[in-house]
């Protein structure tokens, strides 16, 4: 595997050490297309993994033109000209260049292999490692959640946990700012142990390692891998991982679009099935280079033509809707925008909308965020390696890529865009969507049993709760003769907040449940009880 991963990173990308310069000597070039090309598309085992050609013949698509690597004989032309080459992304068919030449730069429009020339901005040297660790667990892996109990089961994760679906199998990139302390913080000992970082790639430090970088990365790499019996558990703590560094966290320059592609491209080429990215962007420290809403359409944004590319490589792309919500933007940032991406905005432990939460629509008026998670006071590992407390939306989004790995683990045979509507349909507000949850928050466990695959076992109690959500009342119909019953309602806290016992249920097998009306709005657990067996129901309050 490690072997496959350095041809693949050298495949991907040239690097060199150069000093980083001022915004007009850095250049991105298209190119016209991929003529004079060292590899064919009737050789992919040449340029993809094994896994990935195999996500795209399960899938069935097509290994096309766009997969096969930027002409080498218009990167050595280019070289040859003088310009020292920085990035290149196949998909988008461009590369990056260094040149102080102005002249030089004046004369590439009329190139016959170059479509285009822009200016771009600073890009640091960029350099890579390969992670080749063993570390010990400090414990046992055992699903005591803590209190990142909490985020886990608000989505019904916990059903998938218990039936061993946590990852095992799916590859996840994590696309950050950097993975400070992964290699030697509690939460990840038993990721290193068990060999689930299978490559790391730094598309912006000059350092040679990731783990001394930026820690927002680490955080989010912990609300999915993280194992800390009693204080957090991640949602797919089984998951083999790659963790990519494509955002440079002291500045904002549009050269970050270029690195997250290239990071994509790793990530396809190395056989990932899911990216979570929780970045987004709409200002740049150049002004010149923001993005205005109209510009959130999905098709403009160099990153979010990206994101839709590995999208349509079978890829699930799981992207933060961004924390704008309470600023004058408040909308989505890019690639949030981008159409075939699974974007995700943030609640409270109470399934509220928090405030921050970026918003939708697209401009041009498609629903965003598609889905809501846990974002505010979200458990994960801070830097001393202690649970820690944080909001946004780049720590919801990673609560969905774990479950999502989860979810696509038990259900192998569908695509990356059915696993999607999946989740969509299993969310609370599906029938009407709005700006600032989309579909709403999902049900993992409902969305395991949309298919007609038998996955989780039916229960011996059959009930019918309704209307969900609700308002001031709670039906429940029980259509067996039962003698005596006890009904139980906590809420996300796992707090009980309602209880009863039964003893005789009327010949219509109809209970209503009037005095819950003070509940507060958000996501609660009806527990129903015999005596010999038990179910539960997720419901939720509307105001």
């Amino acid at each position: 595997m490690i072997k496959g991963l350095v041809f693949i990173f050298l495949s991907i990308i040239i690097f060199f050490q150069v000093n980083a310069q001022v915004a007009p000597n850095k250049y991105r070039i298209f190119l016209t297309d991929k003529n004079n090309n060292s590899y064919s598309i009737s050789n992919p085992e040449q340029f993809l993994s094994e896994k990935a050609i195999n996500r795209r013949i399960n899938q069935d698509i097509e290994i096309t033109e766009n997969d096969l690597p930027v002409s080498d004989f218009y990167i050595d032309s280019l070289k040859s000209f003088g310009l020292i080459i920085l990035n290149k992304s196949k998909w988008m068919n461009s590369v990056v260049v260094f040149s102080t030449d102005q002249e030089l730069i004046d004369t590439l429009d009329n190139i016959g292999f170059i479509k285009s020339v822009h200016k771009i901005d600073l890009m640091p040297t960029i350099d890579f490692s390969l992670v080749n660790k063993i570390k010990s667990p400090d414990s046992e892996n055992v699903l005591n959640y803590g209190e990142s109990g909490v985020q886990i089961s608000m989505l019904s994760g916990q059903v998938l946990h218990q039936h061993n679906f946590q990852g095992q199998g799916i590859t996840i990139a994590v696309i950050d700012a950097g993975f400070y302390n992964v290699d030697i913080l509690p939460a990840f000992d038993s990721l290193f142990y068990n060999n689930q970082i299978v490559g790391t790639f730094d598309f912006v430090n000059r350092n040679t390692e990731i783990y001394s970088d930026h820690s927002h990365g680490m955080k989010v790499l912990s609300i999915i891998g993280g194992n800390l019996p009693g204080k957090l558990i991640g949602t797919a703590p089984k998951a083999n991982f790659l963790l990519l560094r494509s955002e440079d966290a002291d500045s904002e320059y549009t050269i970050e679009e270029d690195n997250w592609a290239s990071a994509a491209e790793f990530a396809d080429s190395a056989g990932a099935d899911i990216i979570n990215t929780s970045l987004g962007y709409t200002e740049f420290d150049d002004p010149s280079q923001n993005y205005t809403y109209s510009n959130m359409d999905g098709n403009t944004a160099f990153i979010s033509r990206a994101a839709d590319i590995a999208a349509s490589k079978g890829i699930l792309v799981v992207v933060s809707a961004g924390n704008s919500g309470d600023d004058d933007w408040k909308y989505i940032s890019a690639p949030a925008d981008a159409d075939s991406v699974l974007t995700v905005g943030a609640v409270d432990a109470y399934a509220g909308y928090a405030s921050f939460s970026s918003q939708g629509p697209t401009s041009d008026g498609r629903i965003k965020p598609n889905i809501a998670a846990m974002g505010y006071q979200t458990i994960f590992q801070d830097i001393t390696g202690d649970i820690a407390r944080g909001n946004g939306t780049s720590f919801s989004a990673p609560i969905i890529s774990g479950l999502a790995a989860c979810l696509w683990q038990a259900l192998p045979n569908l695509t990356n865009m059915e696993i999607i509507d999946l989740i969509e349909q299993s969310a609370h507000q599906y029938s009407t969507p709005d700006n600032q949850l989309g579909y709403g928050i999902p049900d993992f466990a409902k969305a395991a049993n949309i298919t007609s695959v038998p996955l989780l076992d039916e229960p011996i109690l059959n009930v019918n709760i309704y209307p969900n959500p609700f308002n001031s009342e709670l039906n429940i119909f029980i259509p067996n003769k039962i003698e005596k019953i006890t009904i139980k309602i906590y809420n996300v806290l796992q707090q009980l907040v309602y209880v009863k016992e039964i003893n005789d249920i009327t010949e219509t097998g109809l209970i209503r449940i009037y005095s819950i009306n003070n509940l507060p709005y958000g996501i609660y657990i009806v527990s129903i009880s015999n005596g010999v067996t038990s179910i539960q129901k997720r419901v939720s309050k509307i105001n």
